[in-house]
């Protein structure tokens, strides 16, 4: 998908004030089972072609108004993922702004994921 030249710039410079991890990461966290809150930010008809493994949905467009009710924990580990790592970096961005202390963007999201062979669910 080709994205204008002002979206790059915002998600280009919410990266630099945010944490990332490749999904390589991720899976290696849902191997560990370790506790992490994984959160996909993409739309209703994204998450109804498939998902990753555990994860829970809170578009883009709601993910500010549902976050403190979903994860009230502002110490969680949170790891966001979407299409591409696009989406996720600017609610990761929204979310610490929230005040969450331990928000993750999964760089290469959806794409990079499936691209690897890795598990997901399709209901």
């Amino acid at each position: 998908m080709g994205h204008s030249a002002g979206f790059l710039k915002l998600v280009n410079d919410a990266k630099k004030h945010i944490k990332e991890e490749d999904h390589h990461a991720t899976k290696r966290r849902l191997d560990g089972r370790e506790k992490f809150k994984l959160i996909d930010t993409r739309e209703d008809s994204e998450w109804a072609r498939g998902h990753l493994p555990g994860a829970i949905h809170l578009c883009r467009g709601h993910i500010e108004r549902d976050i403190e009710q979903t994860v009230p924990n502002k110490d969680d580990t949170i790891v966001l993922y979407c299409g591409g790592g696009y989406r996720s970096a600017l609610a990761a961005e929204s979310l610490q702004k929230m005040g969450y202390r331990n928000v993750i963007s999964m760089d290469g999201g959806w794409r990079a994921w499936t691209e690897c062979g890795y598990p997901v669910i399709r209901d």
